[in-house]
């Protein structure tokens, strides 16, 4: 009996039944066949040995793919594992999963140690192994096997696993003398991976649970090459030289104090001066595109929360509500703007005439991230988001949305970020309990961000289960100068909570109609973004958000009073520069500004008091000559606007 195979170009071709990926590549190219990583078979990953026995979809993934890396770093961590209990017998294993870079294991050591000095020998046990080219296996088991083993084991973690897990959807994998409790998606064999590397290792909580036991967690990566390992860990020290802790530290940017509290920061002047200009700027293009600022509280009441849906999908990650002295009434910290955005609306009646009505704010809102998720700016408890809410009729919804797309591209065309991808995130083909509102207001809101990002000829990709809670979206993920990939930027369109809060306009039957919502935020949290674009800039930002655009480096004290008479000057023309004033060398200031990131160096000394000019140095670029003041302002002005988009 045939089968017939409908690969990702359309063509259809007919296999004998039991064919396997791997074969179906052999019959494509041995090109395809040596590279082949994983598959997916109508949607589900399955090994490259399966045998396929129905007709369906069949995608064959490599090391370029995404889902090949993960079916990669997957099977490294089986890897990683097994080299691990060849040194650590005693050592539970609980959870290994791939990520965006690499893997990790979380594993309960008991009262060994493990820590960096032990990586040496768990690569050089995991290169062994890998040199063997054993077979990954996959193989059902029956509940009652699964719990007989690990109890055997006495591993309580994996029992727990098996417990919440169905009978006749357990299966184990095996490689070597190694067994594991697995869903699947593996290499054909151990023998494809050449290089490995273990990053780091760090406490963690099992299930994310403080109440529940700690774990460390190991992380590695792998590739197919040595070539790839090197140049990965280049990039790692690169990166380390980008982080943005550290740069928001040497810059003078933001600061943490544990008294105040674990994930709350504190902006600088500096960093402050920074937010501004950023939000100044997007206020600017809010305005040309119609929208009205509005301020909102830091608090609602709970009510507000529960009938929104907010507090049943994030009541657990949020702060405990506020009680009053009033008996029974209680308020919590906002976790999102959108409630209160609606309640603006609800103010006063609205003809159809009268939309679309967009409201922005920069609003601050809390939620309460466990310890040991919290990471710099990129994860905080209290974070400030670009948002706005757009009400419209159903028959503006697609004009509207695609000027959302246009002020998200004039966002990242002016700050540098260029390589992007617009990710379609849909709802769960399978599992539709994480989602509120109607089939047909799902299928309607789908539709329009699909249309729209074809009209706009974005570079897209569909994601299955990625959508909010009450509607799909448009998901931006940009990647920065060091190739990583970080989503920036949102655009989702919500039928639900105009229904579940009762909103309505006036259409021109006279008769009230339910408005669409469209919720946004190029920059999402203002955090995060700035921490992205430290670490994608290096701290050198666009001359027209530097918080200081020019040092003046007086030679010696004898000329600050001609300094000053230079940063009055620039301060009139809207250039922003600090004096240097220390008694410090000429040449010691100067080293001091390039640390510091600054644009432009100002030397003054005789010469230039005498003649009304300034010498000039660029930052990375040194001395670029005598100006006079009026043509240095000039040149300032017309550098700064090089970078700087125009929002039509």
């Amino acid at each position: 009996m045939n089968i017939k195979i409908t690969l990702p170009d359309g063509s259809v071709k007919e296999y004998p039944a039991g064919v396997t990926p791997y074969q179906v590549a052999q019959s494509i190219s041995e090109g395809l066949a040596r590279n082949v990583i994983s598959a997916k078979f109508n949607d589900k990953k399955v090994e490259t040995t399966t045998p396929l026995t129905t007709d369906g979809s069949l995608t064959l993934y490599t090391w370029n793919d995404d889902e090949g890396k993960k079916t990669f770093w997957h099977s490294s961590a089986h890897l990683m594992a097994q080299a691990i209990q060849k040194f650590y017998p005693d050592a539970k294993l609980t959870i290994g999963p791939a990520i965006d870079s690499g893997f990790y294991y979380d594993i309960d050591f008991g009262d060994a140690s493990f820590s960096e000095k032990d990586f040496a020998k768990i690569e050089k046990k995991m290169l062994e192994i890998a040199r063997e080219k054993h077979d990954f296996k996959l193989r059902q088991v029956s509940k009652k096997e699964a719990l007989e083993k690990y109890k055997a084991e006495n591993n309580a973690f994996k029992v727990e696993l098996i417990e919440n897990l169905e009978d006749g959807s357990i299966s184990f994998c095996d490689h070597d003398d190694f067994t594991d409790l697995c869903r699947g998606g593996h290499l054909p064999n151990t023998g494809l991976i050449k290089a490995v590397k273990l990053l780091n290792v760090a406490g963690a909580y099992w299930r994310g649970d403080e109440n529940k036991p700690q774990l460390t967690r190991v992380y590695g990566i792998s590739f197919p090459k040595q070539k790839m390992l090197k140049e990965h860990l280049e990039l790692l020290e690169e990166a380390k030289k980008r982080d943005h802790r550290k740069l928001g530290k040497e810059l003078e940017l933001f600061a943490f104090s544990n008294t105040v509290g674990q994930g709350l920061p504190l902006w600088l002047p500096k960093g402050a001066a920074l937010r501004e200009m950023l939000e100044n700027f997007l206020k600017k293009a809010q305005k040309k595109a119609g929208y009205q600022q509005v301020v909102t509280p830091h608090i609602g009441h709970k009510n507000l929360y529960v009938t929104s849906g907010h507090y049943e999908k994030y009541g657990e990650d949020s702060f405990q509500p506020i009680n009053t002295p009033k008996e029974g009434e209680e308020f919590l910290l906002k976790p999102m703007n959108c409630p209160h955005h609606i309640e603006i609306f609800k103010t006063k009646p609205y003809s159809y005439k009268d939309l679309p009505v967009r409201f922005a704010e920069f609003g601050t809102v809390y939620r309460y991230e466990q310890s040991g998720e919290l990471h710099g700016l990129t994860r905080v408890r209290g974070f400030t988001q670009d948002d706005a809410h757009i009400f419209c009729t159903p028959d503006q919804l697609l004009e509207e949305f695609k000027k959302v797309i246009d002020l998200v591209m004039y966002v990242f065309g002016s700050l540098g970020f260029e390589n992007f991808t617009a990710q379609i995130s849909l709802r769960d083909k399978e599992d539709r309990s994480k989602y509120i509102g109607s089939d047909e207001n799902w299928e309607r809101a789908e539709q329009a961000i699909i249309q729209a990002a074809k009209e706009k000829n974005l570079n897209t990709v569909t994601e299955y289960g990625e959508a909010a809670f009450y509607g799909p979206k448009l998901d931006f993920m940009v990647k920065d100068a060091l190739g990583r990939s970080w989503q920036l930027g949102t655009i989702q369109v919500d039928y639900n909570l105009p229904e579940r809060f009762d909103l309505s306009y006036t259409g021109a039957d006279d008769k009230p109609h339910r408005p669409v919502m469209i919720h946004r935020a190029p920059f999402g949290s203002m955090e995060r973004f700035i921490a992205i674009l430290l670490e994608h800039t290096a701290g050198n930002f666009p001359l027209w958000l530097t918080p200081n655009q020019v040092n003046i480096l007086p030679i010696s004290e004898k000329f600050e009073k001609y300094a000053k008479k230079v940063l009055n000057l620039l301060e009139i023309s809207d250039i922003r520069a600090t004096i240097d004033n220390r008694n410090e060398k000429i040449g010691r200031k100067i080293r001091d500004a390039e640390i510091s990131k600054t644009p432009f160096m100002i030397i003054v000394g005789e010469k230039e008091a005498e003649n009304g000019t300034v010498s000039v140095r660029k930052h990375k670029e040194g001395d670029l000559g005598s100006f006079s003041i009026d043509d240095f302002v000039a040149f300032i002005k017309k550098e700064a606007e090089k970078g700087l988009k125009k929002f039509e």
